[in-house]
């Protein structure tokens, strides 16, 4: 019998190569899915693993570099600091294809003056935030995208307005915007490969379901319960196993999701008649959608003229790191000649 060969792309690769370590967050965890499409995204892609940088923060969604592409080159930032780190890695060597991912309270919150500055600089990259809405490394409490009224498990009510990751995209200059739900694969996967294949700012704010939280009253193994008992050690939560959230439903309509906690989501997904190339138009849907307590996922925003930051600032072709004392340094003419341009 013949050997039975693995399925490749274009370079050679297989679907296996993209993956990386085995992950560590909740089973269940929407940050997994949105693994598995990325995985499926650069497969399908044809994407040179070397090629790739992987850029992160701190949180839970940050962690989820480690899952995918371990031959990638990739940096841990500080939290919140991702957005500069890119910025400079991304003038540094313009040949890289740069994959950032955060999450809400990484980009949102800590972070958000950086992420303005990416935004607004049109820096290539595609950068998703993981966004579930709650700070999941430190039990859950609202982030900077809670929607005002959303409660928590112990029924604390969100008072506070939220900020809108997809409008503020469009908004500072991003030259693409969508916006998508982890358990939606057919349309994830689409969408990460043409924010791959965008040059400038590519943004897609991910809704992802945080299922980590089971902190109630008579659970032995809470937070609560083991600070009553002066267990202060640690404070132990029992994460049930979870199934993965999933979706299918056709483009123009909305669907009902009910996630783990029993709570729901109610998704809209565009259709054609959506021009994604009108800013105005893209603000007014998201604006809607927020209206009518949708979450309206698609290709929101794109500008394919828009210039990247590299291109503004007619940077060479050639890498800055390549460039030796020779092509950087002036000569005594040329600083002649800049000086009298200044007199």
């Amino acid at each position: 019998m013949a050997a039975v060969t693995a399925k490749t792309n274009p370079l050679g690769l297989s679907r296996d190569d993209y993956k990386g370590l085995a992950t560590t967050l909740c089973a269940g965890c929407g940050h997994n899915s949105i693994t598995n499409h990325i995985v499926k995204a650069l497969y399908d892609h044809g994407v040179d693993p070397y090629r790739l940088a992987k850029m992160s923060g701190i949180g839970c969604s940050s962690k989820a570099t480690a899952y995918f592409v371990e031959r990638a080159h990739a940096f841990n930032a500080v939290h919140g600091r991702m957005p500069a780190v890119t910025t400079g890695a991304a003038v540094a060597n313009r040949e890289l294809l740069f994959l950032g991912i955060s999450g809400d309270g990484d980009t949102a919150s800590i972070g958000l003056g950086q992420f303005c500055h990416l935004l607004r600089r049109n820096v290539d990259c595609t950068y998703i935030v993981e966004n579930n809405g709650v700070y999941g490394l430190t039990k859950g409490q609202f982030s900077a995208t809670a929607d005002p009224g959303s409660v928590q498990r112990k029924g604390t009510v969100n008072q506070l307005e939220t900020i809108d990751i997809a409008g503020l995209a469009v908004q500072l200059g991003a030259s693409f915007v969508a916006r998508s739900f982890s358990g939606d694969g057919q349309q994830l996967v689409p969408l990460l490969r043409a924010a791959l294949s965008h040059r400038g700012t590519a943004v897609l704010d991910v809704i992802s379901p945080c299922v980590a939280f089971n902190d109630h009253e008579g659970s032995t193994k809470s937070y609560h319960y083991v600070k009553e008992h002066e267990l202060v050690l640690h404070g132990l939560d029992f994460i049930p196993q979870q199934t993965e959230v999933a979706v299918d439903y056709a483009e123009g309509t909305s669907t009902d999701v009910e996630l783990h906690d029993g709570s729901h989501l109610r998704l809209r997904k565009l259709g054609r008649e959506h021009d994604p190339q009108d800013r105005l138009s893209a603000l007014r849907v998201i604006d809607e959608g927020r209206q009518s307590a949708e979450v309206v996922t698609g290709l929101l925003y794109v500008n394919p003229a828009a210039p990247d930051l590299c291109t503004m600032e007619n940077l060479p072709q050639s890498p800055l790191r390549d460039l030796g004392e020779a092509e950087l340094r002036l000569t005594p003419d040329q600083f002649a000649a800049l000086l009298r341009e200044w007199q």
